[in-house]
């Protein structure tokens, strides 16, 4: 399955611009505010995403740290990095991780990292929950 195309948690740092349009791609995605998980504790966010089957979007690095290092279980995380940019700047990484053939399962963790125009594009799949 596409990386887009898994149901989404978008994180508080995700500009309602960037989930609307995802919203308008028929993507499945749900904010943080709408499951009443604003200002909470990023591993809270992690765990409950997880139990739903949700992809964490997120510009906040913490949730590598809480997946990868600590070894908090979780679906998969798509970070944009780096974090708190514009939302067209946000849509056009999304829209360069859309544009690679990605296939992932879960559990995984997806970085689109911006250089200037460049985006690149890493996955880190199957890691060890």
């Amino acid at each position: 399955m596409k990386t887009l195309d898994h149901p989404l948690l978008t994180d508080e740092n995700i500009q309602l611009e960037v989930v609307q349009d995802l919203l308008k791609r028929g993507k499945q995605v749900r904010t943080v505010w709408e499951e009443g998980l604003d200002s909470r504790d990023d591993a809270e966010i992690l765990q409950r995403a997880h139990e739903r089957g949700w992809v964490v979007l997120t510009q906040d690095r913490d949730f590598g740290r809480l997946s990868i290092r600590l070894g908090n279980p979780y679906t998969g995380i798509v970070y944009l990095r780096p974090g708190h940019i514009n939302a067209a700047l946000v849509l056009e990484s999304l829209n360069a991780i859309e544009s690679m053939p990605l296939d992932v399962t879960p559990p995984f963790v997806v970085v689109a990292e911006r250089r200037g125009e460049v985006v690149r594009v890493r996955v880190r799949s199957g890691a060890p929950l």
